[in-house]
């Protein structure tokens, strides 16, 4: 089981939880996590995701504390007791 960091502009789709616990067989895809996740928190995959089933431009995601675009994508083993961020990204100026 590992644990899906989740930001405040998300918490409306998990109760308020900061974290999350998603059970998962070891080294499972990212992709099977995040629809773990979806699953048992209505709503906040189509945030995360996009039509295409792609990760948004604007999240980031990370497993344990590497960025899974740089690894494997949504292909990326997640390890049983891995911890995962999602972070939108933050614009400004």
């Amino acid at each position: 089981m590992c644990r899906v960091g989740v930001p405040g502009v998300l918490r409306q789709y998990t109760s308020g939880a900061a974290s999350v616990p998603v059970d998962h067989a070891d080294g499972a895809p990212l992709a099977d996590v995040l629809g773990t996740l979806g699953s048992s928190c209505p709503g906040i995959g189509r945030r995360i995701l996009d039509e295409r089933g792609e990760l948004r431009r604007f999240v980031n995601v990370y497993v344990d504390g590497e960025d899974a675009r740089r690894l494997r994508g949504l292909g990326t083993p997640v390890p049983a007791a891995a911890e995962v961020l999602i972070v939108p990204s933050i614009a400004g100026g």
